[in-house]
């Protein structure tokens, strides 16, 4: 992997990893469109730490009360009524799916789940769940003329079956094109949180699967040798400072504004994914590396 390859992925990684459209498929795809190696799941998982670093500093004031007060819920019985405790617990309980799904389809998240046939499909599928997902949370929010406005829930609402709900629908982003933040946030919307609500959560839920994951791959590419450690560090940085900036623009953007500029997007990037695999002009297999 070139330098100039890593900067344009890191970039990739950092603009799409927030956004409900899937940033292991835009890796995927940049690659296959510029002619380059799919940097492969170990680079996904590596640069995602970058991000991943940002939510921890984006949500710091979240995350130190929340670990403090279910650290303090273990020997003080008194404490484990507390919000932030019981979304420690929550946090936990939400990871489970993910966990043993993502050991138990290793090989073909590395693999077949890569295709890009498969990749259109889960672009424009998800990409209609969320814009059900989003309609009936806008419905809700809008009233009308035969409805009242419905109060939708907050994370103080959250408990372990909707914990464990979101953790399932964390868990199919393993497949690329899903989207981690689309399929939490489509899955929040669909149970009647609040868009800030589902995103919140979503960002909180991602932190201990993605740093396990990324500290998965680093011990099994520090073993194999098989990564560019300079290029993809040096992505995994770039993801982090553009990650950042995303994370800011996108919780005040889903305060006032629909998903709807995102569904419509999953849906026509996946349909000229159709078109251009089904014309022979892209393979569906283009710029598969080993990784």
């Amino acid at each position: 992997m070139s330098w100039f390859e890593s900067f344009i992925l890191g970039l990739v990684q950092g603009l799409t990893e927030f956004l409900p459209i899937s940033s292991s498929a835009h890796l995927r795809l940049t690659a296959a469109f510029a002619g380059w190696e799919d940097p492969g799941a170990a680079f996904t998982a590596i640069t995602q730490i970058g991000t991943e670093t940002a939510v921890l500093i984006y949500f710091r004031k979240d995350i130190v009360r929340i670990v403090s007060a279910w650290c303090r819920s273990l020997t003080n019985k008194a404490m484990r009524g507390d919000h932030d405790a019981q979304m420690g617990w929550l946090v936990i309980v939400g990871s489970i799916p993910i966990g043993v799904l993502g050991v138990t389809l290793k090989d073909q998240i590395e693999g077949p789940f890569r295709d890009l046939r498969l990749i259109a499909t889960t672009l424009i599928v998800m990409g209609i769940v969320l814009g059900i997902a989003d309609r009936l949370a806008a419905r809700d929010e809008a009233g009308g003329r035969h409805r009242a406005i419905r109060d939708r829930k907050t994370l103080k609402d959250l408990g372990v079956r909707d914990g464990l709900i979101y953790g399932v629908c964390q868990a199919m982003a393993l497949i690329p094109g899903v989207s981690r933040s689309g399929a939490t946030i489509s899955g929040g919307l669909l149970m009647g949180y609040t868009r800030e609500a589902a995103a919140r959560y979503s960002f909180l839920l991602a932190i201990p699967a993605v740093l396990a994951s990324g500290a998965f791959e680093l011990k099994d590419a520090s073993e194999g040798g098989h990564v560019s450690w300079g290029p993809t560090v040096f992505a995994t940085i770039i993801a982090f400072g553009v990650g950042y900036a995303v994370i800011a623009w996108f919780m005040k953007f889903i305060t006032t504004k629909s998903f709807m500029p995102f569904v419509i997007y999953r849906i026509l990037l996946g349909i000229l994914l159709f078109i251009l695999v089904g014309t022979d002009t892209l393979s569906p297999h283009a710029g598969e590396s080993a990784g």
